[in-house]
């Protein structure tokens, strides 16, 4: 117990000063954690070989699939795309310092609403190399210190991955301690009641662990449980538009929240459609579970599709299908099975897409694009945290500014509020103005 608390301690600490380091210094910190992790990718790419090992492991046990050892795997093209992702943080924006509102309340009284880091992050992620240095930097930019847990099967890259950027970020003057590794899942029980130095906790695993988190801590939760995704392919829909989506959004890369679980094929254009989607996606090596109206049109290659299929994330190569009468029914069946994380729809009707777009309560809707697109990096965010399906101060892809919060400053020269009551009371102007609270303090 005493070790996190420690690390946490240690974390809010460091937490203080990091959020008053200048832009220039964050982004050198993190350009030299780019440079530091392509310096060390064949050590980096050694440890990963490690996680490997122990995972081809477990999979001849079918303790885990295949698709969960790809998503294991950091070979020197997943490297450089880790420095990329750091590097394209560094050229963001800076999310922290901003003026969000700016107002006189009287002459020589003014507030301005700032944006600042939340503090100290509280993190537990699944079992990919990439993400640690993700939230690493999303953190380091936004000015906030973070405790992170990865999943076991890649201990031996995040382990390596973390002390990089530890040594990397501090040899730059990053505060030591900004940065902490957790080692076990006793140690996130452990963390779920340390609100007082947490602020935000970010759950990334099953739709039962995230519950867990949320009904066993103070400390507010962000994330997302399941990504039970699906595609709408509506009656008006270019079908060969309505193909390349579909398999891109199951085939691309399957094992991950934004992959499509569920297929909806409007009813009228099933004969024509369906059979093609059939083969191409079992072509391509994916497992097809159809309503009894799809099984019809699919044949032998095809499964039947249980009740535990629909509103089920599989992160594998399987995808159920499922003919629907008519929008309504689909935007209902979407919204009561699906997670809230990202659905689209296929149509050349703007008028069906516009009531879909609006109707369906997801974090993430689109219109005649692969839901492979949810994703922080593609949305431009540089890189994510996590998806949100919550509706709290951040949802769906959740990068820098869903790592920000904000503050109140005045400034003031003496004033009181017994001036502004009583008889003849002092007015407010309450009038907008332009600026930074740092210029108008240096001015004054």
């Amino acid at each position: 117990m005493a070790e996190v608390i420690d690390k946490a301690k240690a974390a809010r600490k460091a937490s203080i000063n990091l959020a008053t380091m200048t832009l220039e210094q964050r982004n050198k910190a993190l350009k030299a954690v780019a440079e530091a992790i392509w310096n060390m990718r064949v050590s980096l790419i050694e440890a990963n070989k490690a996680d490997l090992m122990e995972a081809e492991a477990l999979l001849k046990k079918g303790e885990i699939n295949q698709a969960v050892v790809q998503r294991l795997k950091m070979d020197l093209d997943k490297v450089e795309s880790i420095v990329d992702m750091v590097r394209s943080v560094a050229d963001l924006e800076d999310p922290i310092g901003r003026t969000l509102y700016a107002r006189e309340l009287d002459e020589g009284l003014e507030l301005y609403r700032v944006s600042s880091p939340l503090g100290v992050v509280g993190v537990v992620f699944e079992s990919r190399p990439d993400v640690l240095p993700q939230i690493a930097s999303l953190c380091l930019k936004s000015g906030n210190a973070v405790l992170m847990k990865g999943g076991s099967e890649t201990r031996h890259s995040n382990q390596t991955l973390y002390a990089v950027i530890k040594k990397a970020t501090e040899d730059v003057g990053v505060p030591e301690g900004w940065i902490q590794l957790l080692d076990s899942r006793e140690d996130v029980m452990r963390l779920l009641t340390l609100h007082e130095y947490v602020d935000l906790i970010v759950p990334r695993g099953s739709n039962s662990f995230v519950r867990y988190i949320q009904g066993n801590t103070k400390i507010p939760v962000l994330g997302h449980s399941d990504g039970v995704v699906h595609i709408y392919v509506d009656k008006e829909a270019d079908q060969a538009k309505a193909l390349e989506v579909c398999l891109d959004a199951k085939v691309q890369y399957c094992s991950v929240c934004n992959a499509v679980d569920a297929i909806l094929i409007h009813k009228d254009i099933q004969k024509e459609f369906l059979p093609v989607l059939a083969e191409r996606l079992i072509d391509a090596g994916v497992e097809v579970r159809g309503c009894p109206r799809a099984v019809k049109l699919f044949g032998d290659r095809s499964k039947a599709a249980g009740d535990a299929d629909w509103g089920h994330e599989y992160l594998d190569y399987i995808v159920a299908v499922r003919v629907i009468d008519s929008l309504e029914e689909a935007i209902d069946f979407i919204n009561k099975y699906g997670s809230h994380h990202t659905d689209a729809i296929v149509s050349e009707d703007k008028a069906a897409a516009g009531i879909f777009l609006g109707k369906v309560d997801s974090a993430n809707v689109f219109w005649n694009a692969s839901t492979r697109f949810s994703d922080g990096f593609r949305y431009g965010l540089g890189a994510e945290v996590g998806i949100s399906t919550g509706k709290i101060h951040a949802r769906g892809p959740t990068g820098l500014e869903g790592l920000t919060i904000y503050k109140y400053i005045l400034l003031g020269k003496g004033q009181v509020v017994g001036s502004y009551t009583g008889k003849n009371p002092k007015k407010f102007t309450h009038r907008r103005i332009d600026g930074h609270w740092r210029d108008k303090l240096n001015k004054w």
